[in-house]
């Protein structure tokens, strides 16, 4: 598990209801069962309502890409690259055979595969391209459900809000309980507002960060595959593959190794 996830979320908790309390409040003030009914039920029909029910099974596993720990499998990727391009180099592409067939990296065994079938170059990028591009697409929609709730929820806070205050309203005969009446209407905002930006925003933007990290590892296998391909010396491939683990302003002393966009050719990048 990604501690940094938890403890983001358990952090923000407690510097809320931190606050709250050395206010002079008082804890049981917070639980209102009527708003948290309001806001987490009505955010919980309008994402249902927004997406489709395939959409929605997804959840779990959006909620695992963004609590996950996945450590980095760069610098390991890059030794077996490399020695993929150094046993190309010396015995052609087709010893690669074997080597390719028991690796686990799915992307990188199916781009070396078809170079040891002899497909051209352009046709491996575009496939690769056409497989980063369906891992970004489906990372997008998970962060887009979590995007909607956080947009939902404060949205429902007011509507819980409004509805206390018309009660309130309608119920003037005891001028002592409008105070109190009035705060516990506007725990349903606390609680829209709360939930959207300390739990639903920020998960979204953790699992936008998972994906960009996981497209920049599918594209340095690409640009990997596509050097092996073209027959570059193994210690090049190394130098320029090891320039996506410095992140985009990675230098080499001679000269930027440039990141591999999607849509252009091997070519133009060396």
């Amino acid at each position: 598990m990604d501690k940094t996830t938890l403890v983001g979320i358990i952090a923000g908790l407690v510097a809320l209801i931190g606050g709250f309390l050395l206010e002079g409040g008082n804890l049981s003030g917070l639980w209102e069962a009527t708003a948290a009914l309001i806001v987490f039920g009505g955010t919980f029909a309008a994402v249902v309502v927004s997406f489709p029910g395939n959409r929605l099974r997804s959840i779990p596993q959006a909620l695992k890409l963004a609590f996950r720990q996945t450590p980095t499998q760069m610098p390991r990727l890059i030794d077996d690259i490399v020695a993929m391009g150094t046993q190309a180099r010396r015995d052609g592409v087709l010893a690669l055979e074997d080597m390719v067939q028991k690796h686990k990296n799915p992307f990188l065994r199916d781009g070396m595969m078809m170079v040891v079938d002899g497909t051209d170059p352009e046709l491996i990028k575009q496939i690769m391209d056409i497989d980063m591009d369906a891992v970004e697409h489906k990372h997008e929609g998970y962060a887009k459900v979590f995007e909607a709730a956080g947009g939902y929820a404060p949205t429902m806070g007011i509507i819980g809000t409004v509805m206390g205050l018309i009660h309130v309203l309608s119920n003037l005969n005891d001028p002592t309980m409008l105070g109190p009446s009035i705060a516990v209407a506007f725990t349903a905002t606390l609680y829209g507002v709360a939930t959207a930006n300390v739990i639903y925003l920020p998960i979204a933007s953790k699992i936008k960060t998972r994906s960009e990290q996981m497209i920049r590892e599918m594209e340095m296998i690409q640009f990997g595959v596509l050097a092996v391909q073209a027959g570059e010396n193994p210690q090049i491939i190394r130098k320029k593959l090891s320039s996506f683990m410095l992140g985009e302003d990675a230098i080499q002393p001679l000269q930027r190794v440039p990141e591999m966009k999607r849509g252009m050719t091997y070519e133009t990048q060396k």
